[in-house]
């Protein structure tokens, strides 16, 4: 190929193994220079290994990596730098009791004179601030920033080192969508002068509203390469799954009947004597999905753990089918299961799974002691495998192996273990928490209609999740929480996320309109 400038990546068949696992199968790809460029694929096919070569993470097993058209050898994230490759984490790597302007510079004070070097930092940092629209307060301290400016932070670190290409992994994990908007508006100004973003994430919206071009990676190989304006989510999604994929949830409007869970002025203080859940009141009615939407450690966690008898509460009151709960009638996670009622957690490995455990075991966790898993002396073996090959049927479980460890299913399959567990009981109440973290587009499709059925058969839902496409779709009514308070209440068909992202900042969408109007 002949004429024009060389791409700014380009990778030629890469091949990486871990042991039997072959994560890159001779990938190609070529990113031109000052373009935005997504990489899309469910987990496992490759994508994080593929940049974690660019980045010099791993090195690959063969390939090549040319960079402006100069082949090079990555061995290590100090050569990537060097080759001015940039990348900002997913958890960033920043240290919260440091100003911005020491966070910048660590790593790279410039000489044995601190001083001297932190204040050409200073300079060039300013400069990078009015260049890129990255402005940050360099003496305010990392941990007292909003999540979004703490990205920033993470931008102007890998800019300052020299970087011409910048990898964002899933970097709108944590972001309110009016937080995403500004980091979009910041990318913009990168590719207009002239930095190469290489995007990563599963949000397929966010590929069609920011990207000049999308690969589509499926395991191990790259199986598409399109210009975004010429591709649709439904074709991405297709691509990465290898099938169809239905991305919108269909189901008909809720008809909500009983009160089944009520919260009435429910406070929580946490470990350290913070209020982390603050005078919060709702009801959940049978047959309805009500969504909790808010940036993640608003309280959410604490709200569930409570609800599910995990958690004692400090003042308020629970009521679970008419069965209340207040400080002075505290309950625990059996009384709550007794009530009919169910709970997926957040965290499926730190609370939802043993992971040494076989699947026939994790199925009965928090229902070992249910007389249809009991023999004579021992537990019946035979009924709790038999009874964990019907879950792994109706939940479409692979491989659908009782005996194979926890560990060893993909993290979908994990989930879907945890979710057949508990809806299979039939509740009365389900709380999900996140129900498709982690998990693959085609899994999020299947677990998405198993929600929608349970509030169709009378169960009363409530979710919690960060992603706000989640949220939008499955929910009938939607409450928003920030700093452990409930500060609104939409219902779905009147939610939008803008709306929802004002909200979940604790700006009340009025008054912002109003206030533009008037700007």
């Amino acid at each position: 190929m002949t004429g024009g400038p060389p791409p700014a990546i380009e990778l030629r068949g890469i091949n990486k193994r871990f042991g039997p696992v072959h994560a890159n199968k001779d990938v190609s790809l070529r990113v031109p220079a000052g373009t935005i460029h997504g990489i899309v694929g469910e987990n496992g096919a490759g994508k994080s290994t593929l940049m974690s070569i660019l980045y010099g993470f791993y090195e690959a097993d063969s390939g090549e990596i040319a960079i402006f058209g100069e082949t090079m050898k990555i061995r290590g994230s100090e050569d990537a730098i060097a080759a001015g490759i940039g990348m900002v984490h997913q958890h960033f790597m920043l240290v919260d009791v440091f100003t911005v302007l020491e966070n910048i510079l660590l790593g790279a004070e410039g000489g044995a004179l601190l001083a001297d070097g932190m204040a050409a930092a200073r300079r060039e940092i300013t400069r990078l601030e009015e260049e890129y629209g990255l402005q940050v307060d360099p003496d305010a301290l990392v941990g007292d920033l909003p999540v979004g400016l703490r990205q920033r932070v993470e931008i102007l670190k890998a800019l300052f080192r020299g970087a011409r290409i910048l990898i964002l992994d899933e970097p709108t994990g944590v972001l309110t969508p009016q937080e995403t908007d500004q980091l979009f508006r910041v990318l913009d100004t990168l590719r207009q002068q002239g930095v190469t973003i290489v995007l990563i994430t599963h949000k397929l919206r966010e590929i069609m509203a920011i990207t000049d071009n999308v690969s589509v990676m499926r395991a191990g190989e790259v199986v598409a390469n399109r210009p975004t304006a010429e591709t649709t989510r439904e074709e991405l999604a297709e691509l990465m799954v290898g099938r169809k994929v239905l991305l919108e949830v269909g189901k008909r409007p809720a008809q909500p009947r009983r009160p089944a869970l009520e919260v009435e002025h429910l406070t929580v203080i946490d470990e350290k004597g913070l209020r982390c859940v603050n005078d919060v009141s709702f009801t959940v009615r049978s047959g309805e999905i009500v969504g909790i939407a808010g940036v993640s450690g608003n309280g959410q966690s604490e709200l569930m753990e409570a609800l599910s008898g995990i958690r004692s509460i400090d003042s308020g009151e629970i009521r679970v089918n008419g069965t209340r709960v207040t400080p002075v009638r505290p309950t625990d996670a059996k009384r709550m299961r007794q009530a009919s009622l169910a709970h997926v957690p957040e965290d499926r490995h730190r609370m939802g799974l043993v992971m040494p455990f076989e699947a026939s075991e994790s199925t009965i966790l928090g229902y070992h002691d249910d007389p249809k898993y009991s023999g004579m002396v021992f537990m019946n073996g035979r009924a709790i495998v038999a009874d964990t090959a019907g879950k792994m049927s109706r939940f479409d479980v692979r491989p659908r192996n009782p005996f194979l460890k926890t560990a060893n299913f993909s993290g979908g399959n994990q989930q879907k273990i945890v979710l057949a567990r508990e809806m299979e009981r039939h509740p009365d109440i389900l709380l999900v928490g996140q129900p498709t973290r982690g998990v693959d587009i085609g899994a999020i499709e299947f677990i998405h209609k198993r929600i929608v059925e349970m509030r169709d058969a009378g169960c009363a839902v409530l979710l919690v999740s960060v992603e706000l496409d989640e949220i939008m779709s499955l929910s009938d009514r939607i409450l928003v929480m920030f700093e452990g308070g409930v500060v609104g209440e939409v219902a779905a068909t009147d939610a939008d996320a803008r709306t929802l992202g004002l909200m979940m900042a604790n700006i009340v969408p009025d008054q912002e309109t109003a206030e533009a109007g008037h700007g």
